[in-house]
C-alpha cells in the first residue's frame, strides 16, 4: 500500500505490475481508476527455454505486443516492491525493447 500511495494507474497510462514466484513471472495491466485488469501476460504463455531472466524478458516483449494490440503505448512501472534488478529489470528492459514507454 505505501507503493500505491504513490503509483496509479489510468486508462491513459496503465499500471505494469509485476508479480514474480520462485519459477513463474506475471505482469499485468491495471487501470486503478476502474479497478480492472486490461491486458496480462506472464511466463506460462512463452517458450521457458533458457534462464529466468531471458523467460522475463520475453514475458515484457509479450505484454508490450498485447498492449500495441489495444493502442496502450504509456505505462506506469510498478515493481511491487521487488529490487529493480535481475528478473524485474529483464521484464521491464523486454517491455521498452518492444516499444512501451516508462
Amino acid at each position: 500500500m505505501r507503493i500505491r500511495k504513490y503509483i496509479n494507474g489510468t486508462s491513459g497510462s496503465p499500471r505494469l505490475s509485476v508479480f514474480r514466484s520462485n519459477k513463474q513471472i506475471y505482469c499485468q495491466l491495471v487501470d486503478d481508476a476502474v479497478g480492472y485488469t486490461l491486458i496480462s501476460a506472464s511466463s506460462k504463455e512463452v517458450d521457458t527455454a533458457g534462464n529466468k531472466s531471458d523467460v522475463a524478458a520475453r514475458v515484457g516483449e509479450l505484454l508490450a505486443t498485447k498492449a500495441k494490440g489495444k493502442n496502450i503505448e504509456k505505462v506506469v512501472f510498478d515493481r511491487n516492491g521487488y529490487p529493480y534488478h535481475g528478473r524485474v529489470k529483464a521484464l521491464a528492459d523486454g517491455a521498452r525493447k518492444a516499444g512501451l514507454k516508462f
